[in-house]
C-alpha cells in the first residue's frame, strides 16, 4: 500500500501522527479487513512534493461461500462400564485411606509410607539440587525420587542412617538432575503402614451428600457419560472440519497463527506455574513449542474463520434468550451465579462480543449437523475402522 500526504517540516512525532491518521483514513477509503498492526516504512523528506510512505499489512482471507452438505460423520456411542465405575471408586478409597504405625517392629518394606532426611552431595560437596530436606514422606514403590532411592530405603529400620549413590538418568524429569551421581546420607525417623476403609456405605457418606454406595456409583457413572459425551463430539468436531477443509482452500495471515500460538504457550506456561515449575526446569522452550504445536495453531485459526465465514454466510444472530443460556450454563459450569458471570462480560465491550461469537460458533456446529447424516457406531466398531 502507498500513501502520500503534502510535504511539511517534520519531527519523528508529528510524522509518526501523520501516518497514523493517514494509515487510518486509507483503511476507511479500502474497507479492507486488517489483521495485527502494519508494518510502515517511512521514506526520506523530500523538499518538495508529496510525502510517500508504504505500510505492509496482512487482511482476513476472502473465504468463498462453503458448502458444509454431504458430510459423513460417525459418532461413537461410548459407555461407562462397571469396571471404571470400580477404579474410580476405589481412587476415592485410596484418597481416605489412613497412615497409622506398624504394629510391629520390623524394617521398611515396598508399600510403606516413610519419614526420611536426606541430604546429597556431589564431589564431597552438598547439591543444591538434592540439598538438605527434613521430615520427607514418600510412599516407597513410588519413586517420588527415583527407584533407587526406595530402594535404599527399604531395609531401614527407624534410626538408621545410610549413604548410598544415586545415578540419575538422563531422561530423568529434573533436568538440573539428569545425567548426575549423587551420594545420599539418609535418616529413617518412621514407618507407617496404609489402611484402607472398606467399600460400604460408609464411604459414600464421607465422599459428599450420599447415603448408600450406589448412589456414588451413579454419581460417578453420570460423571463418567458426560466425559464420553464430550470425546464424541469433539471427534465429530474433528471429522466436520477435515472434510470442510479439505473443499476450502485459503489463505490464513501469518499473524493470527502467532497469536493463537502465543496463546497456546501462555496456557502451558500458566500450567507449569500453577505445578510450580518452569519450561526451563522441565527442559522445554518456548521455540520447541512453538514448532510443535505450529500446525496446531494453523489449524485451529482455520476452525475459527470457517465458522465465522458460515455465521456471516448463514445470517446467523444470537438471540437474547440464547445469550441468557450461555450465561446460565457458564454460570453452572464455574458453580458460580449467573450475575457473577454477566458481571464479568460487562453489557458491552471485546469480551461481551467474543463470548457472543463463541455462543454462534456453537450453533453454527449445531446446523452443520443438522444439515447432515451422523452415524452412531459403538467403539468396538469405531476402534476396527479407525486402525483399518
Amino acid at each position: 500500500m502507498h500513501w502520500m500526504m503534502p510535504t511539511k517540516p517534520l519531527n519523528a512525532d508529528v510524522a509518526s501522527k501523520l501516518i497514523q491518521d493517514a494509515y487510518v483514513d486509507a483503511l476507511k477509503e479500502t474497507e479492507l479487513k486488517v489483521v495485527g498492526s502494519p508494518t510502515v516504512d517511512p521514506t526520506e523528506l523530500e523538499s518538495s512534493g508529496d510525502y510517500r510512505f508504504d505500510a505492509e499489512v496482512e487482511v482476513h482471507p476472502e473465504i468463498a461461500d462453503i458448502d458444509f452438505t454431504g458430510l459423513k460423520m460417525k459418532k461413537t456411542l461410548y459407555k461407562a462400564s462397571d469396571e471404571e465405575v470400580d477404579v474410580q471408586i476405589k481412587m476415592m478409597q485410596k484418597n481416605l485411606a489412613k497412615r497409622d504405625p506398624i504394629d510391629e517392629a520390623r524394617p521398611a518394606q515396598t508399600g510403606d509410607f516413610v519419614q526420611v532426611d536426606y541430604e546429597g552431595f556431589k564431589d564431597g560437596k552438598p547439591f543444591e539440587e538434592a540439598k538438605k530436606t527434613e521430615n520427607l514422606v514418600i510412599k516407597l514403590g513410588d519413586a517420588h525420587i527415583s527407584e533407587d532411592f526406595d530402594k535404599g530405603v527399604v531395609g531401614m529400620n527407624p534410626g538408621d542412617e545410610k549413604e548410598i549413590a544415586i545415578s540419575f538418568p538422563e531422561d530423568y524429569f529434573n533436568k538440573k538432575l539428569a545425567g548426575h551421581t549423587v551420594d545420599f546420607t539418609i535418616k529413617l525417623h518412621e514407618i507407617r503402614k496404609e489402611v484402607l476403609p472398606e467399600i460400604d456405605d460408609e464411604l459414600a457418606k464421607q465422599l459428599g451428600p450420599f447415603t448408600t454406595l450406589d448412589e456414588v456409583r451413579d454419581k460417578i457413572r453420570e460423571n463418567l457419560t458426560q466425559g464420553y459425551d464430550k470425546r464424541a463430539e469433539q471427534e465429530v468436531n474433528e471429522q466436520i472440519f477435515s472434510q470442510i477443509l479439505e473443499k476450502t482452500d485459503f489463505e490464513v495471515p501469518d499473524v493470527m497463527v502467532e497469536y493463537e500460538l502465543n496463546g497456546i504457550i501462555t496456557d502451558a506456561e500458566r500450567s507449569f506455574s500453577y505445578h510450580n515449575k518452569t519450561f526451563e526446569e522441565a527442559g522445554i522452550s518456548r521455540e520447541s513449542l512453538a514448532e510443535k504445536y505450529r500446525d496446531t495453531a494453523e489449524k485451529q485459526v482455520r476452525r475459527q474463520l470457517i465458522l465465522s465465514k458460515i455465521i456471516q454466510q448463514e445470517k446467523m444472530e444470537l438471540a437474547d434468550e440464547d445469550l441468557e443460556k450461555g450465561f446460565a450454563e457458564m454460570a453452572a459450569t464455574y458453580n458460580q451465579p449467573v450475575d457473577a458471570i454477566k458481571g464479568i462480560y460487562g453489557n458491552s465491550g471485546d469480551k461481551l462480543e467474543v463470548f457472543k461469537h463463541a455462543l454462534l460458533e456453537k450453533q453454527a456446529i449445531k446446523l452443520i449437523m443438522e444439515k447432515n447424516d451422523i452415524e452412531e457406531v459403538a467403539p468396538e466398531k469405531a476402534a476396527s475402522e479407525a486402525s483399518a
